[in-house]
Parts: C-alpha cells; sequence; structure tokens
C-alpha cells in the first residue's frame, strides 16, 4: 500500500470535480486517498469511485456554528487516523488541517479554488470577512506547498502574502466521457431539435452571474435558454421565466453528474458565462464551466473578465460581451449563430480543447506530491 492522503474540502464530494480529479490522479500513482466532505440532506448519492469517501453529517448547515462544527470533526478524525499528507482545500478547511499536521509532525498541501477573501459573501460582512483574513494570514505564509486555480489569484497572494502558489487550472479530465449523438439525446430528454440551445451548466448558479440577463435577453431571441444546475438565483430565475411567460424559450434542469451534466452541455450549441465585475473574486475567476463548454466542443459568449478574455481571445472560440443589459445581450447571442464564425470557432476549440486538459494539468500536482515519495 502507497502512502496516505487525506483530501478535505468543504462542499458536497458528488459534484466537487476539482477534488475528484486530484483524488483520482493520486490514487492512480500509487497513493491511499481518502477524500473528506460533508453530506447535505438534499446531497445527491455518491458515484462509484476507486478512492475511499466520508461524508460528515453536521449538526449545523450555516454560520459561524457549521465552520466550526465541520473543523472540530475533521481535526478529531485527522487527530486519530494515520495519514502522510493532509491536502486542504479552501480556506474553511485549514485551521483543521494545519493543526493536525503541526501536531503530528505531517506534510500539508493547500489548494485555493479561489481568492477567498474576496467572496461576494465576505464583501460586505467586514467583521467576518476580517476573521478569515486574519486566518489566512497567520497560516498560509508558513505552508511550504501552495495550489491555486490561476496566475492573477496567484499574484494576489504573492503580493498580499508573499508566497508562491503554483497555478493547476480547473480542467477537465474528459478522455473517459461516452457522449451521445446531440439531436438524439435531445429527442429522448425533450429538448428542441430545430432550435439553437445557449446553456449555462454548473453548481454556481448564483446571483451576480449574469443568468438573470440571459433570461430576460431570451425575450428577443427565437432561441432556448438551458439552464442545468443549482445556485442560489434558480428560484428567483423560475420565477422570471414565469412572470415573463418564457417557459416554452428556458429549460431547467437539476444538478446532476458531471458525466450527465457534460451530455447537456454537448447537445447544446454555445455556452454562456457571464460573471460581473463586482467584486475581486469575479474579476479575476476562471470559471469550470468555460472549460466545459470547451470540452464539449462548443462556441462561448462570455463577460470581459481577465482570465476569461486570456483564454477566449488566445483560441478564438467564441465573442467576449462588453454588456449585460438584457436588449443589447440578446444581440451579442443572436450573433453566436453565425454560421461562419461558429466554423471559425470550432478549429479554436479543438486546439483549445488539446491545451487545456488535466492529462497535461495534473502534472502540476504529480510534480509536488513526487516530493513526498
Amino acid at each position: 500500500m502507497g502512502k496516505k492522503v487525506i483530501i478535505s474540502v468543504i462542499s458536497d464530494l458528488a459534484t466537487d470535480q476539482r477534488v475528484n480529479r486530484s483524488a483520482q490522479t493520486l490514487h492512480s500513482n500509487g497513493w491511499e486517498v481518502l477524500l473528506i466532505g460533508r453530506q447535505l440532506p438534499n446531497s445527491p448519492e455518491m458515484d462509484q469511485r476507486p478512492y475511499k469517501v466520508k461524508r460528515f453529517r453536521l449538526w449545523f448547515n450555516s454560520g459561524v456554528l457549521f465552520y466550526l462544527n465541520y473543523n472540530l470533526r475533521l481535526f478529531w478524525h485527522l487527530l486519530t487516523h494515520s495519514f502522510d499528507v493532509a491536502f486542504s482545500n479552501d480556506l474553511d478547511t485549514l485551521p483543521a488541517n494545519f493543526i493536525a499536521s503541526r501536531l503530528k509532525n505531517k506534510i500539508l498541501v493547500y489548494d485555493s479554488h479561489e481568492y477567498f477573501t474576496g467572496v461576494p459573501e465576505l464583501v460586505n460582512r467586514k467583521f467576518k470577512r476580517s476573521i478569515w483574513r486574519f486566518a489566512e494570514r497567520l497560516l498560509v505564509p508558513s505552508i511550504k506547498y501552495l495550489f491555486t486555480v490561476n496566475k492573477s489569484i496567484a499574484e494576489l497572494y504573492k503580493n498580499e502574502l508573499n508566497v508562491d502558489f503554483k497555478v493547476m487550472r480547473n480542467v477537465p479530465d474528459v478522455h473517459s466521457l461516452q457522449l451521445e449523438d446531440k439531436m438524439i439525446f435531445r429527442i429522448k430528454n425533450e429538448l428542441p431539435v430545430d432550435k439553437f440551445i445557449y446553456i449555462i451548466q454548473g453548481s454556481g448558479i448564483n446571483i451576480q452571474r449574469g443568468s438573470e440577463e440571459a433570461v430576460e435577453a431570451m425575450q428577443f431571441l427565437d432561441a432556448v435558454l438551458l439552464i442545468v444546475g443549482s445556485g442560489d438565483v434558480i428560484d428567483l430565475l423560475k420565477e422570471k421565466v414565469k412572470v415573463l411567460s418564457l417557459e416554452e424559450k428556458v429549460i431547467f434542469r437539476p444538478r446532476m453528474p458531471y458525466a450527465e451534466m457534460m451530455q447537456y452541455t454537448y447537445a447544446s450549441d454555445a455556452g454562456l458565462s457571464l460573471d460581473k465585475d463586482t467584486n475581486i473574486n469575479y474579476r479575476f475567476s476562471l470559471p469550470n464551466k468555460l472549460f466545459d463548454y470547451i470540452h464539449a466542443g462548443i462556441p462561448v459568449l462570455v463577460s470581459d473578465l481577465t482570465e476569461i478574455r486570456n483564454i477566449v481571445d488566445g483560441y478564438n472560440i467564441g465573442l467576449i460581451t462588453d454588456t449585460h443589459e438584457p436588449k443589447q445581450l440578446a444581440n451579442w447571442m443572436n450573433k453566436m449563430q453565425d454560421a461562419e464564425l461558429i466554423y471559425v470557432w470550432k478549429l479554436g476549440l479543438k486546439k483549445a480543447a488539446k491545451d487545456l486538459n488535466w492529462h497535461k494539468e495534473k502534472e502540476v500536482l504529480l510534480s509536488t506530491f513526487r516530493n513526498f515519495e
């Protein structure tokens, strides 16, 4: 049996693709992996994984008691179980990992999936944000092995904490996906076969990410918007669809396993990623769905954000909108249906998919873990 790594994340393990990719990769390279997360009342069933999984049922599901509850459970587990490496994902799992790894003199690896203290939930909550910033400044500078999701966030941490994060992007591992023919899938799943379909997908369909305006834009388009996933704005979107009588133009599908979600993405014609520049975390975001769209071979319409622009312009795979005003956004969405542009974008998408994949990106992770063998 190889060395043991305990990977912890506070999200729902069933849908967190980044930690699953890390766990799969380490398992395939001889590590004994235990992945720890949490289980909510509405958590979907876990798919079959080749590594061990543990989900905590907690007494609290939000607020300070939730974070305390999770970290105490995690700390006790780390303290009472053997491991060689503690692999902490995001700042909300770091306290337990940091203390346990120090007490047991074990290696600590930290992966920041975002600029944590810049998330929208903390922007206007100064006291809570100050606590997380204090924890970050206290713990992170003494950690040797650090990852984050893109160059912009790595530079932010370098400027603020004087630490070097390796960049490990959220690119998918799609080599094993078996995708069904687009039209057959549409027919079987009651999607229109004669309409251009735009898609917004993922588990972060939240406020200020452009989905509200995309729904309103559908008033001006002869097309369909497919919304697949979950987030805090879904109920608002459903109400907006009802008020605007867009039931024939906007179709909702719930959160689902990654392979199934990718089939819906593949069956669509264009992907939308419309995050607004309302906070530093969105400004430097590089969403998973952008890479999912690339690997599904569909062109994208995106908002003008630094990291996203670099990908879309660099590979010429779609359009960049300078507005979220619904009628103008509809004009941008309409341009996505141009057959000549689609042909050019498809060429760029093939190159992007070849370059931006986990088969290449996982070397960032493995190059670090070879130090521990």
